[in-house]
């Protein structure tokens, strides 16, 4: 414990001892407090989480016996402060808190404090996995080589994070190729129950990452937040949450043969998604629970941000406690880990009916094989509908001719079911007059026997594009082919029954003599190297090299856009054909334009059927009664025959997969390889800056600092940077995706010499400040509202879509980032006006840090996404609010006026005033509400940030 620690009050006298072997532990018994029987077990966790830190100003009795009285059917309305057990961090997102502690640390120094004194207080891990990109593939060199590129792409950064595996205390760094960020926590960081400091208490975790939610399946209260809260998590500073409505999903029965854990959480997710669980946690319970493995657990609970909840949690039970020994555990960690859950009342009864504030409900059994595309994880797709429901989608991507008929989609084809080579459709059609306007004729309105026509398997394509391949091979590509086939990402990589599945699979096919088709790319990327261990055993290996799926990466590449470029021959047929082709992938997002540039469609399915569709090669084919293929004697061969029988399966898990393997795969894991460890890696208490680095630069968020704050001001001569509406997300606001030439964030790499080939993403370049103030505001849909002056007009031309203001002071267009920089020179404070639900959205960190950098003093906005307003607080922005049924519109307010905001001195003597003035030169005035809502969020604020108010702690201790 830290001197600036504090112990908790113990209030409800709660603090007790729990024995487990020869070992000892101070717990909280949560039995303590009034109503805890009835709550649900995320609930618990959170009850547990106040008692052991009541400090009687940010956590109060009060709020725990709030807690314990929660009412399941009230709206969320009462605050709390949540203090996670640890951090978790991939390296997109997890740079920039490196960063920060490093110019901390520095600051300290700078103060005449010791430097070495800054260090995450709470256990903070960071895994590199999002720097991996498919580039090559197909061939037994394929991982090798893209590692190879990873380093020399991101030699800067890692060097960074290398010196802050050193450097920091309790900061760990888990190296390139070794695992997905949620896959190495569920099998190696994740404790269930922690261990620290002579306390027990529940494993919780905060990650800059949204899927960090797959560690729910293994019990722990988790979820994804903005770089800003992480840091304050790390940093010892709890994390300001609402109460919330919790949905128990019920589950019964068990799944039937052939379905896979993909099939079910495609299910599940479509289910929330209708119901609407945006913000609440959803937690599973009933008799049906037991029947589901842990791996598919944490299936269930990665995809959380697909369907909206916060968590998706399941409670501890017998399964766990498997799980965390089959994965090599330490046994008094796993023996705690039960005696505490059932000391808790944390362990699972299934007969038992906590407080729900609503209620769903699932028979396992009815479970059947499914997709979900082409553009939105909650759209589900049963296997046996796939052809008709990617034939109806198709005409959203390809347009119509004169006639009503979509090119490339004949409007006949042979009997379902009919044996024989595709082409044998029958030659008669439809009349184009008897097709419907949209150009794909109804099932409803064609003969019995007939189906609607689409590209690909059974039909005349009227627009295929010739290829030639690099290997000389020709080919047609049209509509609806397959060109990624991708065992991808966290999701999926994790769960052993669908990862043995598709190797099965592979090695049924190869035995058959199929082949994936040439136009393909496909790509094998695991979660841990656990699975080409256990793939190793089990002999499967070279089935998925024979079809291709050789190892490309251990980390998060098709997932989130790191796919690599298709073939050139691909491409340009794709590019010139104006093609509508598809993505396969086992993942868990696949909107528009994130997989690939040149792939329109993008299906989500297990990585059994990902095999299955690298053979058919298209969309365009009934898996279930059309053949996949022809084995060497030319005969067809049908999904069916190749499919893997669980028995089989569950064989070669029992076989392949011990504690033996995950114990190796982790033995050493935060050492690295020969890569890592030749880095040249600066050395020294704080971090030597480069100064001609692109990637990692020292923030300006300390200069100047003094060991007392300065008092705060009132603001005055404010200009708008921006006039916003309704909605506007942080992902409006955030930097992100490809940086472009004419972008000021362009022109700043070209103006350091970076060629544009490498720009890279805005994400990889995080560590830069520079560059991502310059990206702040730069979104190409957001609207400004401000205008141009016009010529004897109150309001002249509007601002085109994108990062443009209007410098008042010149009244001239030009970007944000230039604007910015300008009033800054003349030493103008900045505002910002919006509507409703400011700053909702995932991409946080930066959506904050950055409205600071360029100056911006206050937001005034209708109301705020709750996390967004406390993280401006955080970077010392003050959020304001317009009185209720009051807009910027009905004050008549253009965004042209000066602004002035008095009453905001009140904050030095201690008092958060409940509205400050706010005035402008054209005679406006109203009484704003300071959306400071707590007393530590007052105290950031006075010290104008959370990273400032945290360092003065740490020198006066």
């Amino acid at each position: 414990m830290k001197e600036y620690d504090v112990a908790s009050l113990d209030t409800f006298g709660a603090k007790t001892q729990l024995r487990v072997g020869d070992a000892s532990y101070e717990i909280f018994k949560i039995s303590k407090v009034e109503g805890h029987e009835r709550l649900p077990y995320s609930l618990k966790i959170l009850l547990e989480n106040l008692l052991r830190t009541e400090d009687g100003a940010n956590i109060t009795a009060d709020h725990i016996r709030q807690l314990g009285g929660w009412d399941a059917t009230a709206d969320p309305s009462v605050e709390i402060q949540f203090t996670p057990a640890r951090v978790l961090m991939q390296d997109f997102t997890g740079v920039p808190c490196v960063v920060d502690l490093a110019t901390m640390r520095e600051a300290v120094r700078d103060l005449g404090g010791d430097a070495t004194k800054v260090n995450p207080l709470a256990p903070a891990e960071l895994v590199i996995d999002h720097s991996v990109i498919a580039d090559l593939f197909g061939r037994e060199d394929a991982f090798e080589r893209n590692v190879e590129l990873e380093y020399e792409r991101n030699k800067e950064r890692y060097q960074f994070l290398r010196w802050g595996q050193t450097a920091f205390n309790e900061f760990k760094v888990v190296p390139p190729g070794t695992g997905i960020v949620h896959q190495v926590n569920i099998e190696y960081l994740a404790r269930t129950i922690m261990e620290r400091g002579g306390q027990a208490y529940p494993d919780t975790v905060v990650g800059t990452d949204s899927h960090t939610t797959m560690v729910n399946g293994l019990g722990v209260l988790g979820w994804g937040v903005g770089g800003i809260e992480a840091e304050a998590a790390m940093l010892g500073q709890p994390v300001s949450m609402l109460i919330p409505r919790v949905v128990g999903f019920k589950l019964h029965g068990e799944m039937p043969a052939g379905t896979t854990a993909t099939d079910l959480v495609l299910t599940i997710t479509e289910m929330l998604r209708k119901h609407g669980v945006v913000g609440k946690f959803v937690e599973f319970y009933g008799p049906g629970v037991s029947a589901v493995p842990l791996a598919n657990r944490a299936t269930i609970g990665n995809m959380s941000p697909e369907y909206g909840s916060t968590v998706a949690i399941f409670p501890i039970d017998a399964e766990t406690v498997r799980y965390l020994e089959l994965t090599g555990r330490d046994p008094q960690q796993v023996a705690l880990v039960e005696a505490y859950a059932k000391e808790q009342g944390l362990w699972h009864d299934p007969a038992a009916e906590p407080d729900y504030s609503e209620r769903l409900e699932l028979d396992l059994g009815t479970i059947e094989p499914s997709l979900a595309g082409p553009k939105r994880p909650q759209d589900r797709v049963p296997l046996g509908s796939a052809k008709t429901l990617f034939r109806s989608a198709l005409t959203d991507y390809v347009a119509a001719d004169a006639t009503g008929h979509t090119p490339g989609v004949p409007q006949q084809e042979k009997p379902l079911g009919t044996a024989g080579p595709a082409d044998e459709a029958s030659a008669e059609s439809f009349p184009a007059s008897d097709a419907p306007a949209n150009g794909v004729n109804d099932p409803a309105d064609a003969p019995r026997d007939l189906v609607t026509a689409a590209v690909g398997a059974g039909g005349r394509a009227s627009n295929p594009v010739r290829v030639t391949g690099a290997d000389g091979v020709e080919y047609e590509l049209d509509h609806g082919a397959v060109v990624i086939a991708a065992i991808t990402s966290c999701t999926n990589t994790s769960n052993p029954q669908v990862m043995i599945g598709a190797a099965l699979l592979a090695r049924n096919a190869v035995d058959k003599g199929l082949a994936r088709k040439p136009w393909v790319k496909t790509t094998l990327a695991p979660g841990s190297k656990v699975v080409m261990d256990y793939y190793d055993r089990a002999g499967l290996t070279p089935y998925l090299d024979k079809l291709g799926f050789n190892l490309v990466g251990y980390g998060c590449t098709t997932c989130i856009g790191n796919s690599g470029p298709l073939p050139e021959e691909v491409s340009a047929a794709v590019n010139e054909g104006d093609l509508a082709v598809v993505s396969v992938l086992s993942g868990n997002r696949n909107f528009e334009g994130r997989i690939n540039p040149d792939v329109k469609m993008n299906y989500l399915a297990s990585p059994p059927l990902v095999v299955a569709y690298a053979l058919a090669g298209t969309m365009d084919i009934d898996l279930a009664n059309e053949p996949i293929g022809e084995d060497s004697a030319g005969d067809p061969v049908y999904l069916r025959d190749i499919w893997p029988n669980s028995a089989e399966i569950q064989d070669v898990i029992a076989q392949a997969i011990g504690a033996t393997g995950f114990s190796a795969a982790y033995a050493d894991v935060f050492a690295g390889d020969e890569r890592w460890q030749s880095l040249p890696t600066p050395t020294g208490d704080t971090f030597a800056w480069e100064g001609e680095s692109t990637y990692v630069r020292k923030p300006p968020y300390f200069e100047g600092m003094q060991q007392e704050p300065t008092p705060v001001q009132d603001i005055a001569g404010a200009r708008v940077l921006a006039k916003l509406g309704d909605s506007v997300t942080t992902d409006h606001i955030s930097p992100a995706g490809s940086i472009k030439a004419d972008s000021p964030a362009g022109k700043y790499l070209a103006e350091h010499g970076v060629p544009r080939h490498e720009f890279n993403s805005y994400g990889s370049r995080r560590g830069n400040h520079e560059v991502m103030i310059r990206g702040t505001f730069a979104n190409i849909r957001l609207r400004n509202q401000l205008r141009l002056p016009g010529a004897g007009s109150a309001a002249g031309a509007a601002l085109p879509e994108g990062g443009f203001t209007v410098n008042h002071l010149t009244g001239e267009q030009t970007t944000i980032y230039d604007a910015s920089t300008a009033y800054q020179e003349a030493g103008v404070p900045l505002v910002i006006l919006a509507g409703k639900e400011y700053g909702s959205g995932s991409s946080r960190d930066w959506a904050a840090k950055g409205t600071m950098l360029l100056g911006v003093k206050a937001v005034i906005a209708e109301s705020y996404e709750r996390i967004h307003r406390s993280n401006l607080i955080g970077m010392g922005v003050l959020p304001l609010q317009f009185p209720v049924d009051t807009t910027a519109e009905s004050l008549g307010l253009t965004g042209t006026e000066t602004f002035s905001i008095s009453g905001v001195t009140a904050l030095n003597d201690g008092e958060t005033p409940r509205t400050v003035k706010v005035s402008t030169d054209t005679g406006v005035e109203f009484d704003a509400v300071v959306r400071i809502d707590t007393p530590g969020e007052a105290d950031y604020y006075r010290h104008g940030g959370i990273l400032q108010y945290v360092l003065r702690r740490m020198i006066a201790s």
